[in-house]
């Protein structure tokens, strides 16, 4: 199990873009899936963005809700995965977290809840 740390959150204003980073430790993450997931209070935990192991095609799943507005990415020379974030809404208030897991696909990994979660970082987006 790799370890992961989110960075990236803020206070955005509607229209705004961020760029979420999940960097890891105790591995190459380039073996393993990512997956970014969003709550709110009174809402399960939703994967919004994820993408495939290298190894397997580094294919990528988003959201409905999200898609043209996110785009991950891979940095592999920093054993990071990036998330960034345009035409940002208010619903996009969440708090985010990057979760990993080995050989997998993108929609299975989006599909994936870990047993155990990181801090995650809070992303708010307000005027």
């Amino acid at each position: 199990q790799l370890q992961l740390v989110e960075s990236g959150g803020g206070l955005v204003q509607p229209g705004g873009s961020l760029r979420l980073s999940c960097a890891a430790s105790g591995g190459t993450l380039d073996d393993y899936a990512v997956g970014w997931f969003r709550q709110t209070p009174g809402k399960e935990r939703e994967g919004v963005s994820c993408i495939a192991s290298r190894t397997i095609n580094d294919g990528t799943k988003y959201a409905d809700s999200v898609k043209g507005r996110f785009t991950l990415s891979r940095d592999s020379a920093k054993n990071t995965v990036h998330l960034q974030i345009k035409s940002m809404v208010l619903q996009d208030t969440a708090v985010y977290y990057c979760a990993d897991r080995l050989y997998t696909a993108a929609e299975s990994m989006c599909a994936f809840r870990p047993e155990f979660w990181g801090q995650g970082i809070q992303v708010t987006v307000s005027s």
